[in-house]
């Protein structure tokens, strides 16, 4: 790899190789990508990670950065392209699956390092999930990574934002990188932008204030958290580049909570999972605004609930779930709606439900006005979720755990 680059001439060199003739690649290619909700962490998290990897010594291997979508869905993250500006690069620059797709990369000759989630799914678990060789991570460890990992990474540990890990994995190699621009070293790009360092940090920025809470989530926030953000704010400063936390913060989270502009199906597939077991498959779409948003703002309850149903056929889900967040009066609510779409699906719903109602604080919502529990065939509730420290990192688990149980 050449010397350092801004992030914008790396993702230039990226998408160059990839797409190159076969027989020009490096072989492997070594991929970072993020999981498949293909949030604000997941997507900043591979492109730091990949930069800095790519940066490091001895070997300074290229590493590709893909986001874990096609590109048409990157219209969907208003919020991502406010942290891309400040980080100098735009929505076209980043790396998709489309782009993965035209490239034809054949198994064989790639390598994967997973960010923000430990067991690959998705389109990439269907043909590379044997060439996973590493992660960085803070979600309950599957042990779907192999626990030697020679010169990549193996972190898995918790903490509110993935990024968090990112850089305190990256600290070294950033560090030195930085230090070779204080000793007078030229860090310009073809169009002029100076302090890369600044850049970076803009992109780690975003993610971390926006998992934390602005580091005020006393559920999330950990001492990683503050420390990533502690060093990134340093460079700014030192770069001299105009910033404000709190101005930061609330850009973003106006962005990421303005669903105006979305159909149902959109808002469903923005930040949404999707996991097998037990024979069931369930996805989970987690949506920055509250339901009385989603009926009043976006459509009713009976166009909500229909869209919701074509999502789970389009999508073949046994099990679809709704979660909820929002910020009433200056404070943080969760809310979730979980719909069984079959005799073994409304057994995982219901088993789920009755084990887990005290533990998240599940109270029924608006007197049942989304509910239908009365079938065997299908089952849907509504709740408020008064226990509002478990996020779908904890829900989602749970409810693979019920689906596991009605397999048996």
């Amino acid at each position: 790899m050449a010397p350092r680059s801004s992030l914008k001439s790396f993702l230039t060199t990226a998408r160059k190789t990839l797409l190159s003739p076969p027989s020009s690649r490096p072989k492997p290619l070594t991929f970072v990508i993020g999981n498949e909700s293909a949030d604000l962490d997941s997507l900043c998290s591979a492109l730091a990670l990949a930069y800095l990897r790519t940066h490091s010594p001895p070997h300074h291997t290229l590493h590709i950065p893909l986001a874990n979508l096609h590109r048409p869905d990157l219209a969907l993250r208003p919020e991502l392209g406010a942290v891309l500006r400040r980080a100098g690069v735009a929505l076209d620059d980043l790396l998709t699956l489309s782009e993965l797709e035209q490239a034809s990369v054949r198994p064989e000759d790639s390598r994967w390092v997973l960010v923000d989630h430990n067991a690959v799914t998705g389109l990439v678990k269907e043909k590379f999930a044997h060439r996973v060789v590493a992660c960085v991570d803070h979600h309950e460890d599957e042990g779907a990574v192999p626990m030697h990992t020679q010169d990549e990474p193996r972190v898995v540990k918790k903490c509110g934002s993935c990024m968090s890990l990112v850089v305190e994995y990256g600290t070294e190699a950033w560090t030195a990188l930085a230090e070779k621009e204080e000793d007078g070293a030229e860090v310009k790009d073809g169009n002029g932008e100076k302090d890369w360092d600044a850049q970076l940090a803009f992109l780690v920025l975003g993610p971390i204030l926006i998992d934390t809470t602005n580091l005020t989530s006393k559920d999330k926030t950990t001492p990683t958290d503050v420390q990533a953000v502690e060093f990134a704010e340093a460079l700014i400063r030192r770069s001299g580049a105009k910033y404000d936390r709190n101005a930061y913060f609330k850009e973003l989270t106006e962005l990421k909570e303005d669903l105006s502009s979305l159909s149902y199906r959109d808002i469903f597939r923005k930040d949404y999972k999707k996991w097998t077991d037990g024979g069931l498959t369930l996805g989970t779409s987690s949506v920055a605004q509250g339901i009385d948003y989603l009926l009043e703002r976006i459509g009713g309850k009976d166009e909500f609930l229909s869209e919701l149903r074509k999502w789970a056929e389009e999508e073949k889900l046994d099990i679809a779930c709704v979660m909820t967040t929002m910020h009433p009066e200056g404070g943080f609510a969760r809310e979730g709606l979980l719909w069984g779409f079959n005799e073994k699906a409304v057994a995982a719903v219901k088993a789920f439900a009755d084990k887990n109602r005290e533990k998240l604080g599940l109270e029924t919502w608006r007197d049942g006005k989304l509910d239908d529990t009365s079938g065997s065939k299908e089952w849907r509730a509504c709740w408020r979720q008064l226990r509002i420290e478990n996020s779908r990192k904890q829900v989602a688990p749970m409810l693979r755990e019920a689906m596991r149980g009605a397999s048996k």
